[in-house]
C-alpha cells in the first residue's frame, strides 16, 4: 500500500496557508473535464497571483488474476461463473490442519510478468499472513508479500493519442514499485431482498500478482493508458486474461492534488475500478472534486470511495484516519520462495523441471506490444498512431496483417479501410474484431476487386455495407446481383458527359474561364447519374475534352 503523501502537521499548515492566501488574491484553479479529459502534459494557464495551479497525482494498484488451471496454494480449479462454492478446497475454507502448496504456474507467471515490466527480480522472496477479519476471508488471514515482494523496481511505458488534433502519440513513463503474489479473497453475494449476504468461495485463493505503481500520472486519460498498456502485455503474456467485466483485471486509484514543488496532498483512494473507461471518469472526477475542496479552502478526508458510473461521481465507502493493524507476520507454512537466474545457478541435486528459472523465462518471452508497434511502422510504413490503433484494438493487428498478405492495394488504402471503414462499424456497434461479420479475406477480395478496375471507391464502401448486413455474401456476388461494376461503355459514359454538360453551362463557362475546380463538380454529377460506377479518371478525361 502507497505511505501517506504527507504527516497531519503539514497537511494543516499547508493548509492554513493556503486559506490565506486565496483571501489575498484570486486564484485561478485548472478545471478538469470527465466528458473531454485533459491531462498536465498540456500547458497550464497560469495565474495572475503566480500561486501554482493544482495538479492531479495518480498511482494505482492493480490486482491481475493469474491464467492458471489451479488456485495459488491448492489444486482446487479455476473456472468462471462456476456453481457457488463448487470449487473449494479443505485448505480454501481454512479447516484445521490443512497447509499450502505452492501453485509453480503463478510463480513462473509473476517472474514473466516482471521481465515484461523490466521489474528486479528477488531471487529471494518471503511470504506473510496479512490479517483482517471479513467473512469472505475464512482464514482470517490473506497470505501476501508484504516484506520482500518477489519482484521491485520495475518501469511501464505506456503511449496514448494527444496533441492539437488528437492524433499524436504521447509516450511517458510509470514506475513500478514491486510485484506480489497473494491470495484472492471469496466473493459475498448481497441479497437485499431477503436482508442476507451469501459467500462463495470459489474465487478464495485463486492467485494474484499485485502491481503497485508510483504516483506518475497526472490524469484519468494517463492512468487508463498505463492500464490498458499493461493489459496488454498480460494478454500477450499469457499470464493474465486481463478480462475487467470478469474481475481479472482490478485497479484501486490513489489520487491527491497539490501544487507542483510542494508535498503531496492527502489522498483518497477509489476502489475497484472494472472499466477502463470508468477509471478515467473517476480518476478525472475525484481530481476536480479535491480541486474544489482545497479552492474553497477545506480539507481533503482521507477516505476510501467507490465510483457510481450511473452518476459519474466518486462517492464515500469508508474513512482510513484509523490506521488499521493487519498485524502482518512471517507466513509459517511456507519457505521463502527461491528463484534460479539460470541453469548454472542450480545446486547439486535440484530437477531442473520443479525449479523456476529467469533465464529459460526470458528467452520465452513474446513479442510485446512496444515491439509489435516499431515493428508494424518498420514492415509497413505506417504512421505511429496507426500503429497504436492496430495494436491497442483487440485482434485488429492480426487482422491487418491478413489482409495484407491477400491484397496488392498499398499499405495507406488498407490501414485507411482497416481503421476507419471496419473500425468505424465495429464502434457502431459496440462489437469486437473477432466478432466482424466481414472477415480479413472478404475485405482483401473487395479490395482487390477496386485495385483491378472493377468498381470504384464509393461503389466499394457500398459494397462493404452490404457484406456487413449480408454476411453470407461475397464482394463478388453483390456486385454481379446489384450490377455494380465499372461502366466500361465508352460512347454511354459520352452521352452521359456531354447530358450534364448541356444542363450545367454556367459550369462550363466557369471552367473555360480558368476555374478548374468547377470540374469536380461535374464529375460528381456523372457519377450521380451511374451510381457511382463511372470510372473517374475516364470521365475527367472526357470532360476536360468537352470543356476545353
Amino acid at each position: 500500500m502507497m505511505a501517506a503523501s504527507c504527516s497531519a502537521a503539514s497537511e494543516l499548515l499547508h493548509n492554513i496557508k493556503l486559506i490565506a492566501y486565496q483571501k489575498a488574491s484570486s486564484v485561478l484553479i485548472r478545471r478538469i473535464s470527465t466528458s473531454k479529459l485533459q491531462c498536465s502534459s498540456q500547458p497550464l494557464v497560469k495565474a495572475e497571483s503566480a500561486l501554482q495551479q493544482l495538479v492531479g497525482v495518480v498511482g494505482l494498484e492493480i490486482h491481475a488474476q493469474i491464467s492458471s488451471n489451479t488456485k495459488l496454494f491448492s489444486g482446487s480449479s479455476v473456472r468462471f461463473l462456476a456453481p457457488p462454492n463448487s470449487l473449494v478446497s479443505f485448505f480454501d475454507a481454512s479447516l484445521p490442519g490443512t497447509l499450502p502448496v505452492l501453485n509453480r504456474r503463478c510463480v513462473e507467471a509473476a517472474v514473466m510478468t516482471a521481465l515484461a515490466l523490466n521489474c528486479t527480480i528477488n531471487k529471494k522472496s518471503l511470504f506473510d499472513r496479512k490479517h483482517y477479519f471479513y467473512a469472505d476471508l475464512p482464514a482470517g488471514y490473506q497470505i501476501t508479500q508484504q516484506r520482500r515482494p518477489i519482484a521491485v523496481d520495475g518501469l511501464l511505458t505506456y503511449s496514448f493519442l494527444g496533441g492539437k488534433k488528437g492524433n499524436q502519440v504521447i509516450r511517458k513513463n510509470v514506475h513500478i514499485k514491486q510485484i506480489q503474489l497473494e491470495q484472492d479473497s471469496g466473493k459475498s453475494l448481497h441479497d437485499d431482498a431477503n436482508s442476507q449476504t451469501l459467500i462463495d468461495l470459489n474465487r478464495a485463493g485463486i492467485g494474484l500478482m499485485e502491481l503497485v505503481m508510483e504516483p506518475d500520472m497526472s490524469c484519468g486519460e494517463e492512468a487508463a493508458a498505463a492500464v490498458r498498456e499493461l493489459q496488454l502485455i498480460l494478454q500477450a503474456l499469457g499470464t493474465c486474461q486481463g478480462n475487467m467485466s470478469e474481475g481479472q483485471l482490478r485497479v484501486d486509484a490513489n489520487v491527491s492534488v497539490h501544487r507542483p514543488g510542494e508535498p503531496l496532498g492527502i489522498r483518497t483512494e477509489v476502489k475497484n475500478i472494472n472499466s477502463i473507461r470508468y477509471l478515467a471518469r473517476a480518476i478525472d472526477f475525484e481530481i476536480q472534486r479535491q480541486t474544489d475542496v482545497v479552492q474553497r479552502g477545506g480539507m481533503v478526508q482521507n477516505e476510501t470511495r467507490a465510483y457510481d458510473s450511473k452518476s459519474g461521481e466518486t462517492v464515500p465507502m469508508r474513512d482510513k484516519e484509523g490506521l488499521q493493524d493487519y498485524r502482518f507476520m512471517p507466513e509459517p507454512n511456507l519457505p521463502p520462495l527461491i528463484v534460479f537466474e539460470d541453469n548454472a545457478s542450480l545446486p547439486a541435486g535440484i530437477d531442473v523441471c520443479q525449479a523456476v528459472v529467469v533465464q529459460t523465462i526470458k528467452e520465452g518471452l513474446p513479442e510485446l506490444p512496444s515491439i509489435k508497434r516499431d515493428r508494424l511502422v518498420q514492415a509497413y510504413g505506417i504512421l505511429p498512431e496507426h500503429s497504436f490503433t492496430l495494436v491497442n484494438e483487440d485482434g485488429l493487428m492480426e487482422y491487418f496483417e491478413a489482409v495484407m498478405k491477400s491484397t496488392k492495394k498499398e499499405t495507406r488504402k488498407v490501414i485507411g479501410w482497416v481503421t476507419n471503414e471496419l473500425l468505424g462499424l465495429l464502434k457502431q456497434q459496440d462489437m469486437s474484431v473477432s466478432q466482424s461479420p466481414v472477415g480479413p479475406a472478404s475485405l482483401a477480395e473487395l479490395l482487390e476487386l477496386q485495385e483491378a478496375g472493377h468498381i470504384s471507391s464509393s461503389v466499394a464502401k457500398q459494397v462493404f455495407q452490404e457484406m456487413w448486413r449480408s454476411p453470407g455474401k461475397t464482394a463478388a456476388q453483390i456486385i454481379r446481383e446489384q450490377d455494380l461494376g465499372l461502366v466500361s461503355d465508352a460512347a454511354k459514359l459520352q452521352r452521359i458527359c456531354q447530358k450534364v454538360i448541356d444542363s450545367h453551362l454556367d459550369e462550363v463557362c466557369a471552367i473555360r474561364g480558368g476555374n478548374k475546380k468547377v470540374l469536380n463538380k461535374l464529375m460528381g454529377l456523372v457519377q450521380k447519374e451511374t451510381k457511382g460506377r463511372a470510372d473517374p479518371v475516364v470521365v475527367r478525361k472526357i470532360l476536360e475534352e468537352k470543356t476545353s
